[in-house]
């Protein structure tokens, strides 16, 4: 096996760690919309997560990792249309928004 064999097999394996990886992780940021929907009475529309930015930061220990972030769309009423966000960093939520209901309620 030569360099460029090796190199070439070393990228493939860092890509499908990153494929298997972010499934995990999108995984992970459904159940935590979905629970935090059921918490706030709202409905989780589609039952999924859109991916929207990915970039690597600091834990709280100093360690890099990859933060992700998703958008999902929730109802109150189910004849309405939100837009919450998940955070991650690494395999742990650090930030879910779903207030946009509540700013809406009181504007009204």
């Amino acid at each position: 096996m030569n360099t460029t064999e090796l190199i070439s097999l070393i990228v493939i394996c860092l890509l499908a760690w990153f494929w298997l990886d972010s499934i995990k992780v999108r995984e992970l940021g459904v159940k935590a919309a979905r629970e935090s929907c059921l918490r706030e009475g709202v409905q989780l529309l589609d039952d999924t997560v859109a991916f929207r930015s990915l970039r690597p930061a600091r834990d709280d220990n100093g360690r890099v990792l990859l933060r992700r972030v998703y958008d999902f769309e929730y109802s109150g009423s189910g004849n309405d249309r939100y837009r919450g966000s998940v955070m991650l960093l690494g395999r742990e939520v650090v930030m879910l928004d779903v207030s946009e209901h509540l700013s809406n309620r009181l504007i009204m």
